[in-house]
């Protein structure tokens, strides 16, 4: 059986990686800008984290990672910011994250590894950077396929749309159709210990609840399970959601539903107004702990050192940024059998 080793740029906290490994991929390395990745990078998937742009490196730099005889895969997710549904609406953008695609095919054609995969926001194709991309890609004898997925028809509890790019130079792959039933916020988090507001579970500091203010207790409590803030008194509506801007914005100070998938989760996943992020059942917005789970991240992934607090603001960034493990893990079954049945 060949073995595949991979490199993972934009590697974040390893949401990818870990998928990858999960599916049989041996991933060596993973390159990223945020320093505070390191630590759960590293102890959670036994690859090297290295801090260090990818416009700084090589396709010499990369081929020292892979052993002699392995077939190659390069991956990573490019910062999605410019391609997202909010930089739409802003003309100037971070010219170096425009760039980021671009240096991504540029270790591409230096590297010329055999497998490539890409993941990003559905909107990246609309943008000349993507087709950019996948012209090189198509250029230097890649069969690539690339589609929009729900996350929810690979077993990922959570209504997160993304783009996803496998590309192979050993011939034809495809990521495969939705299969099995989606899994629900039940199937995902109903078995981990109840809360209040401000608590945090004694057995695992990542399981806590942000605090409420007294209007937000009371609004939760008024909330049901996928209704919106129109079914409050009026008493407790917000200024903003009177004004007719604010109307169309049902989605935020709401509870999931047990019995449905979550919805996506951002970098302010843990805060009850922000969006559906409230418990189904309890009196409280979802745990950092619940967030990362709906991410598809096992159950014991490790955010932050033993001993360190585990900051809302900086573990919801590193869970909303995250490549949902699961995802990873079916592009990287993909590949195994691709090279398999290759052999």
């Amino acid at each position: 059986m060949s073995v595949i080793e991979a490199v993972d740029l934009f590697c974040g906290v390893g949401g990818l990686t870990c998928g990858l490994r999960s599916a049989g991929i041996r991933v060596r390395a993973g390159y990223d800008i945020d320093p505070v990745c390191k630590y759960p990078y590293e102890s959670n998937n036994g690859a090297t984290f290295v801090t260090q742009s990818v416009a700084e490196l090589s396709g010499a730099d990369l081929a020292n990672w892979y052993s002699p005889g392995a077939i190659r895969l390069l991956a990573g997710c490019a910062p999605c910011q410019p391609f997202s549904t909010l930089a739409n609406s802003c003309e100037k953008k971070d010219e170096t994250k425009w760039g980021l695609l671009g240096e991504f095919a540029r270790l591409v054609r230096e590297l010329k590894p055999e497998l490539v995969t890409m993941e990003n926001v559905p909107r990246v194709t609309n943008h000349a950077p993507y087709h950019g991309f996948v012209r090189t890609l198509k250029e230097m004898g890649y069969h690539v396929d690339a589609r929009r997925v729900r996350c929810a028809d690979y077993g990922i509890p959570q209504e997160r749309r993304r783009f996803v790019l496998i590309a192979s130079r050993l011939g034809p792959a495809s990521l495969p159709p939705a299969f099995g039933p989606a899994r629900t916020v039940r199937d995902a988090i109903g078995h981990l210990p109840e809360l209040d507001a401000g608590e945090t579970d004694a057995t695992d500091p990542l399981h806590k609840a942000r605090s409420l203010t007294p209007i937000n207790l009371q609004r939760i409590r008024a909330s049901k399970p996928g209704g919106t803030w129109e079914e409050w008194p009026e008493e407790l509506r917000s200024p903003c959601h009177k004004a007719l801007t604010g109307a169309s914005y049902r989605s935020v100070y709401a509870r999931m539903r047990w019995d449905k998938p979550a919805p996506t989760m951002t970098t302010q996943c843990y805060n009850f107004g922000t969006g559906r992020f409230g418990h189904p059942e309890q009196d409280r917005s979802i745990t950092l702990r619940e967030a990362a789970i709906l991410q598809s991240f096992p159950n014991d992934y490790k955010f932050v050192a033993p001993g360190e607090t585990a900051h809302f603001a900086a573990v919801g960034r590193m869970i909303g940024n995250a490549v949902p493990p699961r995802l990873g893990e079916v592009v990287g079954q993909v590949f195994v059998a691709h090279v398999n049945d290759a052999a």
